[in-house]
């Protein structure tokens, strides 16, 4: 997440759920009162800067809440401006094809 957060200069948050084989109903074929973890969370965030803001913590369920600076986005792109200062128009261009395409072609 660090990595997508300084690549776009933007705050990243993945939230991931944590799910173990006891949240099952008991009715369920996958319930075991043993608490095996199916789905084992990490939710995390990240600033523009790469900055981690919540570790993921991959042990037990967790509701975690940040408070972020939303002037630190445009300060973050001075440096790095994807959409910016790097932008071409006049030297690169995107054309889209809207012609019916084959997307398999075999060469004899």
């Amino acid at each position: 997440m660090r990595t997508i957060a300084v690549e776009g200069r933007v705050f990243v948050f993945s939230a991931c759920q944590f799910f173990t084989s006891a949240d099952f109903p008991s009715n369920h074929s996958s319930h075991d009162s043993s608490p095996k973890i199916l789905m084992r969370g990490g939710s995390c965030a990240a600033d523009p800067f790469g900055k981690v803001l919540i570790e993921p913590d991959f042990t037990k369920e967790k509701i975690a809440f940040v408070e972020i600076d939303t002037a630190e986005i445009p300060r973050a792109k001075f440096d790095l401006d994807v959409i910016g200062h790097y932008s071409r128009p006049d030297i690169f261009q995107l054309t889209v094809n809207e012609n019916e395409q084959n997307t398999v072609s075999f060469n004899h």
